[in-house]
């Protein structure tokens, strides 16, 4: 049995620092396919993630909840709060320049998070070691921590994504922006 990976980063891990091609702080990242759920412009009832890169490997991401998120009646649903951690530290990977999927995401969740409700979402990497790229987020509504959590991604070639389905030019397309 495979033993589970830690979201904890090793002693001693190097701080990441920025792809000399990444976005410049302040960038309005867009989506990195129009029909992702959390990201996606195309996507009717999407999270419609909005992502803004920030200093160092940072991003801040922000989102309305709405009755389409709903879990228990007028409150998000735990999974759509675990998507939008998941999506925002998906986008830690255009400042690396790496593409990743998620090895690990640990979810706190520390308050409900009503509809109409605009959560902000403040993630960072903590460090690269191997393949393992180690993050962190915190999710707020009006500077009120709601959601926090630890993942870590896993780095894998371009080849992945086309092997796995993702046989459409235009997603390929969307997809290279962030990993020439």
């Amino acid at each position: 049995m495979t033993p589970p990976i830690a979201t904890e980063p090793p002693e001693g891990l190097a701080p990441p620092v920025p792809h000399e091609q990444a976005p410049k702080i302040g960038t309005v990242l867009p989506p990195h396919y129009r029909d992702c759920f959390g990201c996606g412009d195309r996507h009717p009832t999407g999270l419609h993630l909005t992502v803004t890169v920030q200093e160092g490997v940072a991003v801040d991401a922000a989102f309305t909840v709405s009755r389409d998120h709903q879990g228990a009646p007028g409150l998000a649903h735990g999974g759509v709060l675990a998507t939008a951690i998941d999506e925002a530290l998906g986008y830690l990977l255009a400042v690396l320049h790496q593409p990743a999927v998620t090895g690990r995401l640990e979810v706190d969740y520390l308050r409900p998070v009503p509809v109409g409700s605009v959560l902000v979402i403040s993630a960072e990497c903590l460090g690269v070691a191997g393949r393992k790229i180690y993050t962190k987020a915190v999710g707020r509504i009006d500077g009120r921590d709601v959601v926090r959590a630890q993942g870590v991604f896993i780095a894998v070639p371009m080849e992945h994504f086309l092997t796995y389905g993702w046989t459409d030019p235009e997603l390929v397309a969307d997809a290279e922006r962030y990993n020439p």
